[in-house]
């Protein structure tokens, strides 16, 4: 009788545990670097000019969606070279080169801003001249001649970034999901939008080309 109750005893406690951290809301964890202003914080990020990349990709707009797997070598200028591989099969590869893009096979123009222009702005946010920057709500709001970028403002992580082309339409990125991976910081869910089409990133893993010599407040 006594070895029942004490069964019971565990189950009860068992399923009190598993429903108390059923109910807890998972906490977003973002790095923190105090005494650190917007504008040093820039200037050190600038060191960085070339990132490699690997990530699962979503292309959508409204009455299709393709999924895939993606590897990426980029450049701040923008050069760049690009795999995408749907089923484990070479999809789509395509490099820019002083912007001129070319891709096997052909991709229309919408989709090519969207993997050549808003990768490289999404990624290298921070290349921006002639910015003014505001505390607002707690955010940081970076202002320049052709963008507005919505950061964290303890993590100098972006959270939201708007880009005007030139032709007058808008590239809208959302960050999510920071994580830290050789003592680097970045937000490793990126969407980017242009009119009826998206494309989401997954990042699985980002390398910095250059190293970060002297890095102090690593997050990108």
């Amino acid at each position: 009788m006594s070895g029942n109750v004490l069964k019971l005893s565990w189950v009860s406690f068992l399923f009190l545990v598993l429903a108390s951290c059923a109910h807890k809301p998972l906490e977003m964890v973002y790095p923190e670097f105090p005494d650190v202003g917007i504008k040093e914080a820039l200037e050190e990020k600038k060191k960085v000019t070339g990132l490699e990349a690997t990530f699962s990709v979503t292309f959508a707009k409204p009455d299709s969606e393709i999924r895939g797997d993606g590897a990426l070598d980029i450049a701040s200028s923008g050069d760049m070279s690009m795999r995408l591989y749907s089923l484990g099969f070479l999809a789509l590869e395509l490099e820019s080169k002083d912007g001129v893009v070319t891709s096997s096979p052909h991709v229309e123009r919408n989709k090519t801003l969207i993997l050549t222009e808003g990768l490289r702005d999404c990624l290298f946010w921070w290349n921006m001249e002639d910015y003014t920057a505001d505390d607002e709500d707690g955010r940081y709001v970076l202002r320049g001649p052709d963008r507005k970028v919505v950061l964290d403002k303890k993590s100098f992580l972006p959270l939201n970034q708007v880009v005007w082309l030139d032709d007058g339409r808008q590239l809208r990125i959302f960050y999510d999901l920071p994580v830290r991976e050789n003592g680097v910081w970045y937000q490793s869910k990126i969407r980017i939008e242009l009119n009826r089409y998206s494309v989401t990133l997954m990042v699985k893993n980002l390398a910095i080309k250059n190293g970060w010599p002297g890095c102090r407040y690593c997050s990108l």
